[in-house]
This record gives C-alpha cells, structure tokens and sequence, in this order.
C-alpha cells in the first residue's frame, strides 16, 4: 500500500515537467534571418540576386531600385579591381615622361590635374554613351530588358555559348572580386597614409 502511494505520488509530479500543448498564438519571430548578420532580418528585396548573402544593413535595397544598386556595385568593384592592379603596378613601373614615386597616392601630383580631369571627362562620356544618355537613377533603367553591368562589352567572347548556371557563377566571380577589390583598395590607400610608406 506504501509503495503504491509513492508511485501514485511521482506519477502526479512528473506531469508537470511534459511538454503542454500550444495555443493557438504564437509569439515567436518567423522573419528570416541574414546570413551574413544572422542577428538582422534578412533584406527581401535581395532575393534571386546573383551574389546575394542577405548584407543590406542600411536598407539600401528599400529605398533604392535594385537593378540600379546592382549597376553601382558592378561599376564601382570594375574600377576597384583595375585600381588595385594599377596602385601596386604604379610602385615598380612608371610611364616614360614622368618622375618615379614609390607612394603610388602620390600619382596624381606628378601628371598634374590636367591629366585628372581629362580621366573624369572621358568616363563621363563612356558613361553617357553607354547607357544612351540615360544616366540618372530614374532613367537609366527605362528599358527593362537592360541587365544591370551588361556593357556588350565582351572582346574574348568569354560569355558565348555559356549556359545559365555558367553565367551565373561567372556573375558570381565578377561581383565577389569586385568586393574584395574594394576593401583592398581602401587598405593599400590607408596604409601608404598611415604609415607614410609604399606597400612593399
């Protein structure tokens, strides 16, 4: 009779450790978290984007239109990668006519601002021509067809014949060391200010 009271007694404890049934509301968060900051909620407007790892922590991609955020990321990691070639280049070898600096952000003060000026024109043009004179952010994308960083531009033929799933990876290279070429832009121009010498 003792022993049937104690386990009559554990069994009436031991139901208030199992697991009760939920009610029908929820308080739990269902948003998608951001790969790259899981402690953000991942952008929406990113999605299908070539290179996407959910990294909008300022909600650019709310406020701006997408293909136009895709054009200026493109661009801007094209003329980071050719920088970053050109600052190391410019340390071992100079153009005939001009004096030698080892601190390559000392460039610029030996061809003078006349030189500086004709490279902004020239990408003014460019970039004029190429968009068909559409080059604000309201009109550069009137025609839907146009793919945000597609130029025609492809002298090697490196994209005919590629299927989908080849063209994508190749997109994926190009945007992923555009970015690296970005930061290490950054750093090679912050390191020759900070520390007043060349990089190598």
């Amino acid at each position: 009779m003792k022993y049937l009271a104690v386990l009559a007694a554990v069994v009436g404890t031991s139901s208030a450790f199992a697991p009760q049934p939920r009610a029908g509301s929820s308080t739990q968060l269902n948003a998608e978290m951001s790969e790259s900051l899981p402690f953000l909620t991942a952008p929406k407007n990113t999605k299908g984007w070539v290179g996407d790892v959910g990294f909008d922590p300022l909600g650019f991609s709310d406020t701006f239109d997408m293909k136009w955020l895709r054009e200026s990321e493109i661009k801007h990691g094209r003329s980071c990668m050719l920088a970053t070639l050109g600052f190391v280049m410019q340390q071992f070898w100079t153009i005939p006519g001009y004096q030698h600096v080892d601190d390559s952000n000392l460039g610029p003060t030996v061809v003078g601002a006349s030189a500086m000026l004709q490279i902004v024109f020239w990408m003014g043009v460019l970039e004029f021509w190429t968009n068909k004179g559409n080059v604000t952010m309201e009109t550069m994308f009137s025609d839907p067809d146009r793919v945000p960083g597609n130029l025609g531009f492809d002298p090697m033929g490196l994209a005919t014949g590629k299927s989908e799933e080849e063209m994508a990876a190749m997109q994926l290279k190009e945007i992923k060391n555009g970015r690296l070429a970005m930061l290490a832009i950054g750093g090679m121009i912050h390191h020759n200010w900070v520390t007043g010498e060349p990089l190598f």
